[in-house]
């Protein structure tokens, strides 16, 4: 039996079930929250974030950034200079971002344009979308989805991406300051931003306890590191079913209310960790593949076109019900001919990281 987090993942071969359930999960999470709005309009989404269940709707992207800053630490532990961390980071994102932001482009918005090809293709906005490969991010594609309840917007989605950047910037300044020695600084940088996001919303005159409709995305920067700094503290944190649901009890009561966001940090970090660490059989679609990326990049994109192209079918659960098994089909061409050849890249970096460590005398030069 497992007594805190390392022993947990050594007893799964430091490769346990539970991360592959909790993305692809948490992924078909994102895709069920954006049925409420794309079939309905921003007031729906609005009304579900005050729902009796928002709660489970707060915790999807804190639990999604929570998860990848625990598994992102161990890659982090592993490298040997921040050349290679980087670089992973790079071949993991930036691929299949770009031909998601190219199919968007060339193939969604071409097809449902009401503009002219001639005009759609040199309008400023068609090359502005073309920029979110960079992570600078634009939600609009010239005549597309202007009658949709959600009215121009391609992929909303996509917001995410300049915060996850921020995420591999903070534990890439984490390493820097001494983070692999020093595990402290992590959970510091945490605590740090929850104080300065607090502090901001202070001075521009926000009343901290107002009602919230979103999620901020600073704030899914500190759940990241939460997260890194459970997988640093992983063989000092007890890991066990009681302290789990604890965990689980305390995010959802925590996430009931607007305050909540910025205390339940701690509750959510662990209850990633802990729903991680489980290693149950994994099923055959979880075998050797990853399609939660694909789902969460995709999915809205999808939503968003079949509402445009059947508008009869406006109802949140159909919306759903038809979004989920296309997007896992786009998922699956993501990690196939595109996320897993990346992958392949490694070598490349592996040869830039060589060639730095023999520049500076840390790695013996052939003879």
């Amino acid at each position: 039996m497992a007594h805190n987090f390392a022993d947990a993942l050594k007893a799964a071969d430091n490769r346990p079930a539970g991360f592959d359930y909790m993305r692809i999960i948490l992924a078909c999470g994102v895709v069920l929250m954006h049925s409420a709005s794309t079939s309905y309009g921003p007031g729906a989404d609005r009304d579900l974030w005050m729902s009796p269940i928002s709660p489970f709707v707060r915790i999807i992207l804190p639990m999604f950034f929570a998860l990848s800053g625990f598994l992102v630490a161990g890659s982090m532990l592993r490298c040997k200079t921040i050349i290679m961390f980087l670089g992973l980071r790079f071949i993991r994102i930036y691929p299949a971002l770009a031909v998601e932001v190219l199919l968007s482009a060339f193939l969604i918005g071409a097809a449902v344009t009401t503009f002219d090809l001639s005009r759609y293709f040199t309008d400023p906005l068609f090359a502005r979308y073309l920029v979110n490969v960079t992570g600078h991010i634009s939600f609009l594609l010239p005549g597309v989805f202007a009658d949709n309840p959600v009215p121009h917007i391609v992929n909303a989605q996509l917001w995410t991406v300049p915060f996850e950047l921020i995420c591999y910037l903070s534990i890439t300044l984490c390493i820097l300051a001494g983070a692999k020695k020093w595990h402290v600084i992590a959970p510091l940088a945490a605590a740090l931003i929850l104080l300065a996001h607090v502090g901001g919303r202070l001075y521009r005159g926000a009343v901290i306890a107002e009602p919230i409709d979103h999620v901020a995305g600073y704030l899914l920067v500190a759940y990241f590191l939460g997260g890194v700094s459970i997988y640093l503290y992983r063989d000092r944190i007890v890991c066990s079913p009681l302290w789990g649901a604890v965990s689980a009890i305390a995010s959802i009561g925590l996430l009931s209310f607007s305050t909540g966001q910025y205390l339940a940090l701690i509750p959510v970090s662990y209850l990633t960790a802990y729903l991680g660490t489980r290693n149950p059989a994994r099923i055959a679609m979880l075998r050797g593949a990853d399609y939660s990326y694909g789902v969460f990049l995709y999915g809205y994109a999808i939503q968003q076109t079949l509402m445009f192209a059947f508008p009869d079918l406006r109802i949140w659960w159909i919306n759903a019900a038809l979004a989920l098994p296309i997007a896992f089909v786009f998922a699956w061409f993501s990690w196939t001919f595109v996320e897993k050849p990346a992958l392949r890249l490694k070598s490349v970096v592996t040869r830039l990281e060589n060639a730095w460590l023999s520049l500076h005398g840390k790695l013996p030069r052939p003879a």
